[in-house]
């Protein structure tokens, strides 16, 4: 077998298992706020700014738009936010949170925390995070 084809020298495996996992343990923290993870990363992105067209929202998250709308119309129909035709350009749809929406970020506030405890191990720890973020930023950048 070439030594390029084994499945332990493949960075998309590893990148694929870790980010598989970590959703995995972000689960049942999110069930217990009514969340699901792709719905999480879209109320993190309205908490940070409220009222953004659902372009800005999918780009932020580097999605495209009819993957994040459907989504946030199972959201609005969960009560989460509400969609609105742009006033200056009717094909522009504005997202923004509801009442239940923004209470819903004190209740999320301790997943970070928490997530942060689950993957805490020999080589990533909080001092070395940071770095991490960086390498996977650039790599992001790199291919977006």
């Amino acid at each position: 077998m070439q030594e390029q084809l084994k499945l332990d020298n493949q960075l998309c495996f590893r990148l694929y298992t870790a980010s598989r996992l970590i959703t995995q343990a972000y689960h049942p923290l999110l069930q217990e706020i009514g969340l699901t993870y792709p719905q999480y990363l879209v109320m993190m992105v309205l908490w940070e700014r409220d009222t953004q067209p659902v372009n800005d929202i999918a780009k932020r998250l580097y999605l495209e738009t009819n993957t994040v709308t459907p989504l946030l119309k199972r959201m609005e129909t969960e009560g989460l936010v509400t969609r609105l035709k742009g006033q200056a350009d009717g094909r522009q749809v504005i997202v923004s949170l509801t009442e239940k929406g923004r209470k819903l970020e004190e209740k999320a506030s301790c997943v970070p925390f928490r997530i942060g405890q689950a993957v805490v191990c020999r080589s990533i720890t909080p001092e070395s995070a940071p770095a991490l973020y960086a390498t996977l930023d650039d790599l992001i950048q790199t291919l977006a």
